[in-house]
């Protein structure tokens, strides 16, 4: 009877704690729930506790694609292809665009070098018109021409843009007559591949720097003359050259349309522009060190002593002239006009004249080894330099 009462002692003992356990296990499941309800409450009704403010900044680019064939046709019909004679011989072709209509007269722009050494000159519209222009006038350093026929002679006339807001990148086009007219009329298309290029030109009228725009739209032989156009059709250069070199292609350069349009309206008038002019006559110091160094032999030793490679030197200096009366000698080898660096004759001009007649500049110079400044006060005058 004994061993009976403690086992049941026993039993009594362990029902307690299973009843604990379970208790415990049911109580967590609870505590779980009710957690998982807590967090859904808060999520569901205070997302904010648990998002974090994401902005995105986008940017519209539109690319306008089928409208290039509508801004085409508003310049197509004021292009021209322009054939040149001497001695009623044609012995090139270029290209133009009526930019100008006054009265009973509209006008031609082109390039210089399309025209130059021609005695007679032909336009043909695209409607098959054949006549001859006048030639209104020249600018060899401007590379620009401007050319006269009757108003009623003309299709239409070509809108004037803005080479200034065009962007890099940005779509162009150009017009023109490649391979000497044989392709009258040829689109060819590109973007604006760089602005305020600095290119070196040989021609003529010497040595001399222009500010172009450079294109890959392609330019070729008969594209002289002919206009480059933005995307809407508006005339934002006139093309006037291309890089040609083996290792290069899509290098095209025109000349912005405002410098044009500012010598076109210059010849038009009849005036002529008046230069800064300081009055000396120069020598490329790359010319004697490298191709002349026995005809200038001071000069060359001047040279090699003092270690000059660049710049321009003074062969003559004008009495009374602006630089005479800055202090200006034969012999001073000019480096810098304010803070441009002068290479060559090229640079030397195409810094000077981006002065006006009565400005003063500040110029670098080498004399004796030592690098000098003076300041000039700049006259004018229709001569060089």
């Amino acid at each position: 009877m004994k061993e009976t009462d403690e086992k049941d002692l026993v039993t009594e003992m362990q029902k307690p704690k299973k009843n604990s356990t379970i208790l415990t296990i049911i109580a967590m499941i609870c505590v779980f729930f009710a957690g998982c309800a807590g967090m859904f409450g808060l999520i569901y009704f205070c997302p904010s506790l648990f998002t974090s403010e994401l902005t995105r900044i986008e940017k519209n680019v539109t690319i306008t694609d089928t409208g290039l064939a509508e801004a085409v046709d508003k310049v197509y019909n004021s292009v021209v292809v322009v054939s040149v004679y001497n001695n009623n011989t044609k012995y090139g072709s270029g290209t133009g665009f009526v930019y100008s209509e006054d009265d009973d007269k509209a006008y031609i722009l082109t390039n210089n070098h399309v025209v130059e050494k021609s005695d007679k000159v032909m336009v043909n519209f695209t409607d098959g018109k054949n006549i001859e222009a006048e030639l209104v006038g020249t600018n060899a350093q401007a590379d620009i021409a401007v050319l006269s026929v009757d108003s009623s002679d003309v299709i239409s006339v070509a809108e004037i843009g803005s080479s200034e807001d065009v962007r890099v990148g940005d779509t162009t086009f150009a017009v023109g007559a490649p391979l000497n007219s044989v392709y009258s009329w040829t689109v060819t298309r590109g973007i604006i591949s760089g602005k305020d290029r600095m290119l070196q030109v040989s021609s003529t009228a010497g040595d001399y720097i222009m500010k172009v725009i450079q294109t890959d739209a392609a330019i070729n032989n008969g594209n002289s003359g002919g206009p480059l156009c933005n995307a809407n059709g508006e005339i934002i250069g006139i093309n006037s050259m291309k890089l040609v070199d083996e290792s290069v292609e899509g290098m095209g350069f025109a000349i912005p349309i405002e410098q044009a349009v500012k010598y076109a309206d210059l010849i038009r008038s009849g005036e002529t522009e008046e230069q800064p002019y300081l009055g000396v006559t120069l020598l490329n110091v790359v010319d004697v060190l490298y191709s002349n160094p026995a005809k200038y032999p001071n000069i060359y030793r001047n040279l090699v002593e003092n270690n000059i490679d660049h710049g321009v030197i003074l062969y003559s200096v004008t009495k009374d002239g602006s630089a005479y009366k800055a202090g200006l000698e034969e012999g001073d080898v000019i480096t810098k006009i304010n803070e441009d660096n002068v290479i060559n004759t090229a640079y030397f001009k195409y810094y000077l004249y981006n002065y006006n007649v009565g400005d003063k500049i500040t110029i670098t110079f080498i004399r004796d080894g030592k690098e000098k400044t003076v300041t000039a006060t700049l006259e004018g005058s229709n001569k060089s330099y």
